[in-house]
């Protein structure tokens, strides 16, 4: 009778317990400062500084008095439409820069993609003030358009793609083009359908990092809370110049998390699926 306690070729499963246990032991410690965040904001006022690992009674009181001191339905609208319009930007742009870059032959074809990779590694701090000067003699200041603009293009993405598409089957684009597509329409019809996946998982990736972004749209906003990141400064010193409205700041700051796990909830398995397959070729 063969052991239930193995595995073929594997030998008995308690073996893997120690790299269970450490990864859930790893899966704790990242949780638990969502979870603290999340109590915090559900205790009552008067109990905001509680060590209490459990919240109760359960309040919405901070979540009352957030919607009280800024507008949170206006602020997240508008870092939805920021990161969203950012993350397409940069993953249209990648998609298409990629596709070329796989795709086709051209003079300094490896030259172009060693100086576009080259603007990845230039440190923000370096094109920021050109940037904002551009932005300046545009008219973008203090808008909405200037956060996005400078972030249309990304060469993260054009690196991420260019990777699945090397691996592409040439077989599929030389029978599109036997069928009569153009190179436009084989992109759209054949490579993008083949590249759910990767698509998704660098969609998420863009759209967290848009998301999170502060430093850039302090510097484009100046002294405005038009977007959710800026509008939690809002809690950091009271009127009195006392201290900080913890309570509403995690209210406001759990709130900001919700649309970054609804997004990942929708494309999970896409992500998943994209990690798979890059770890299997």
């Amino acid at each position: 009778m063969v052991d239930s306690m193995l595995l073929p070729g594997r030998g008995p499963r308690w073996r893997a317990l120690p790299g269970h246990l450490a990864l859930g032991a790893l899966g704790v410690l990242c949780i638990f400062p969502i979870y603290w965040l999340y109590a915090t904001s559900l205790r009552r006022p008067d109990q905001v500084l509680s060590l209490s690992p459990i919240p109760w009674p359960l309040s919405l009181g901070n979540y009352a008095d957030a919607i009280q001191l800024v507008d949170i339905p206006q602020l997240l609208i508008n870092t939805t439409l920021v990161a969203l319009l950012t993350a397409l930007g940069q993953l249209l742009t990648g998609l298409l820069a990629a596709y070329a870059f796989a795709g086709w032959n051209f003079p300094l074809k490896r030259l172009c993609y060693l100086l576009f990779v080259g603007t990845w590694l230039v440190p923000f701090q370096v094109t920021m003030l050109p940037n904002y000067v551009l932005l300046l003699q545009l008219g973008l200041l203090n808008t909405l358009g200037g956060v996005v603009v400078p972030n249309l293009c990304s060469a993260l993405g054009v690196i991420l793609l260019r990777q699945h598409l090397d691996g592409f089957p040439k077989e599929l684009l030389e029978a599109a083009k036997m069928d009569g597509r153009s190179s436009w329409r084989t992109l759209w019809t054949v490579v993008v359908p083949n590249l759910r996946a990767p698509l998704a998982a660098l969609a998420i990736l863009l759209f967290v990092t848009a998301w999170n972004e502060y430093f850039w749209p302090a510097m484009v906003l100046q002294r405005s809370n038009d977007v959710l990141q800026l509008g939690l400064r809002s809690f950091m010193i009271s009127e009195g110049g006392q201290g900080t409205y913890w309570g509403p700041l995690m209210a406001v700051a759990g709130l900001a998390c919700l649309p970054i796990f609804a997004l990942y909830l929708v494309l999970r398995r896409h992500i998943v699926s994209a990690f798979v397959r890059s770890g299997l070729k």
